[in-house]
């Protein structure tokens, strides 16, 4: 028998495989398992593998790795797909391959028709959610609905590194304990992205202090600033791509597959997009590229571009073009001179000082203007000490 075990569920595939193995008898699998390097096969090997006969049991093993993605054209892979034809009933032949490999090849093309094909891919949606549901009743707990969102927000859609944190978290539980959105957000550690979006979500609501916060969390857990910076705009560029195709009245599945993500992402990704008209995502978008363009030209530190970033959406006027660093209606020059304003523009001023960084606006003209240090711990002596009044992060 013939088999291909192929996909991107690296868990679901070892887990087939596993089970193909326990039909072995245990007092005999060093001599009925043939394992073979895809990358170094010689057809010589596979075929004495084949033709050998098993030990005290009905069939033997053989698994060969990577065979479709490492073998080129030539006469290896067209001696092999000349013998598998002839594979003896008492070898049960398995390919293992991922999703990386040329599924034009000749070999591919016949296995799909003359072997027993199983294709592992990612689950997504509810299928997802009912795995996640199922393996946690398996290790002898429960999980509520919104932590295995949660979990999936912070984890991702990986089969192994949802089973290794479903584990951690049915340990955590104990037998017969239920798996709570609490004990996702202590043990589980966020990939990214879910942190991304809750950021990126704070500057569509205007939300300063959440924005800020939810950066300082990112930059504390090590996240490196001109990375963030990265991984905001595209997600900026995935709303942009989104909003469009929504206005298309594409259902979430098709705007998946036109843009390469997730459904689940492209599900909340719309509820996001709505957030922001269509010019303002643009405008975020440029501005970004500029961030970036400063960060790694040595105009503007990373980190002072984000919290700058911050500034302009949260406590910006739109006026039809890149946004105004202000609060209230109120410049960041005005500012300076006006120390009973509000503790919110205090923090802008006082985060804009500390980079070294402030972008100005008099009427239509903009510049970006370098504090020397000694005026900069001047003002922050002034706000920090007469005013005495410190960001509240």
């Amino acid at each position: 028998m013939v088999t291909l075990f192929y996909g991107a569920d690296d868990l679901a595939c070892s887990e087939a495989l596993a089970k193909r193995k326990a039909l072995i008898p245990a007092d005999f699998v060093d001599m009925n398992i043939t394992e073979l390097d895809g990358r170094k096969l010689k057809l010589p090997a596979l075929v004495s593998a084949c033709e050998a006969v098993p030990f005290l049991a009905d069939q033997r093993l053989v698994i060969v790795s990577g065979a479709l993605k490492h073998l080129k054209a030539g006469t290896v892979r067209d001696g092999l797909r000349d013998y598998l034809p002839q594979v003896p009933p008492s070898a049960d032949l398995i390919f293992v391959e991922g999703d990386d490999f040329d599924k034009r090849s000749s070999l591919f093309v016949y296995l799909k028709k003359a072997a027993e094909v199983h294709e592992f891919q990612p689950r997504q949606g509810a299928d997802l959610q009912r795995w996640i549901a199922e393996r946690a009743r398996g290790l002898g707990a429960r999980i509520h609905p919104d932590a295995s969102t949660l979990l999936i927000d912070y984890a991702g859609s990986d089969g192994r590194t949802l089973s290794n944190e479903i584990a951690k978290l049915t340990s955590y539980v104990g037998p017969g304990g239920t798996i709570s959105g609490s004990d996702v957000r202590l043990l589980v550690a966020d990939n990214g992205e879910s942190s991304v979006f809750t950021f990126v979500d704070a500057l569509a609501s205007r939300q300063i202090g959440h924005a800020l916060t939810t950066l300082r969390a990112l930059l504390d857990d090590g996240e490196a600033a001109i990375y963030l910076l990265f991984m905001v705009g595209r997600q900026v560029r995935v709303l942009l791509g989104v909003a469009e195709l929504a206005a298309r009245r594409m259902s979430p599945d098709a705007i998946a597959s036109e843009l390469g993500q997730k459904p689940f992402v492209v599900r909340k990704a719309i509820g996001q997009a709505n957030r922001f008209d269509r010019g303002t995502l643009l405008r975020l978008h440029d501005r970004l590229v500029e961030l970036d363009h400063w960060s790694k030209t040595g105009q503007i530190e990373p980190e002072a571009a984000l919290e700058l970033l911050v500034a302009e959406t949260c406590g910006a006027e739109q006026t039809g073009g890149s946004p105004r660093l202000c609060c209230g209606g109120v410049g960041l020059v005005e500012l300076r001179h006006q120390p009973a304003l509000a503790t919110r523009g205090v923090v802008l001023l006082q985060y804009a000082l500390r980079r070294c960084f402030v972008e100005l606006r008099t009427g239509d003209a903009k510049r970006l203007n370098r504090f020397h240090v000694a005026d900069r711990d001047r003002a922050l002596g002034f706000l920090d000490q007469r005013l005495n009044l410190r960001p509240n992060l």
